[in-house]
């Protein structure tokens, strides 16, 4: 398991974005060299927690429990095979590129290390947006990425540190509950009776997530 690449954005001005501005910071491209990861600060007023990256939109993107994002290169090249073109790393987005890593179907709160000393934990599976479908230039993609249901990682910053294309990563820690990203997106998307099931997951899920469950659980039970 490893990173096969790190990526960062710079904000660009785009006429399909309802960001004030009208720019987004979606298109990531690999980067050389090390690359420092803490945590950005809260939802609102943190961004990315890469340095270099931003991140735009930060009423919807970033913060703490959003400070990075991975995708598979695994799930970047089943799509390439299904849209007959080519997918690079930060094709989607993403922060970190993996190979050998099981991303949708990692468990929330699972923790990875990597770099030097760099633990991250996943918090939740990423909601796909019109900015993403322009992005990608690809009609319907919202539909057709949710219908997958493999939408990539986002994590939280547990111990900062230094990380660079091709470091090793480690599963350090794997919770006891089954509740995974794959899980926790469709609960989030197209199967709403999912949700009780999220709350075995406690503190390490995205708080919208986990104020969703029990907010489903308080009117339906569960």
């Amino acid at each position: 398991m490893k990173l096969l690449s790190v990526n960062l954005g710079r904000a660009r001005a785009v006429p399909y974005t309802d960001q004030p501005e009208g720019v987004t910071g979606i298109d990531k491209r690999p980067v050389d060299g090390q690359v420092r990861v803490t945590a950005p600060g809260p939802k609102g007023t943190g961004g990315s927690g890469l340095a270099g990256d931003t991140v735009c939109h930060l009423r919807h993107h970033g913060g703490d429990d959003q400070a990075v994002y991975a995708v598979a290169r695994e799930d970047l090249d089943a799509w390439e095979r299904e849209l007959g073109r080519t997918l690079p790393n930060g094709g989607f987005g993403e922060n970190l590129t993996t190979l050998g890593l099981d991303v949708s179907g990692a468990l929330i709160g699972e923790r990875w290390r990597m770099g030097s000393g760099l633990v991250l934990e996943v918090t939740c599976g990423r909601i796909p947006c019109r900015t993403f479908q322009e992005h990608l230039g690809e009609k319907g993609w919202v539909r057709r990425f949710t219908h997958r249901g493999a939408p990539g990682a986002y994590l939280r910053v547990i111990e900062p540190g230094e990380i660079r294309s091709g470091d090793p990563v480690e599963i350090v820690h794997r919770p006891v509950h089954d509740v995974t990203v794959a899980v926790q997106f469709r609960a989030s998307t197209t199967e709403r009776k999912l949700l009780p099931r999220l709350l075995a997951a406690g503190e390490a899920l995205h708080p919208e997530s986990l104020a969703e469950a029990r907010e489903y659980v308080a009117k339906y039970g569960g």
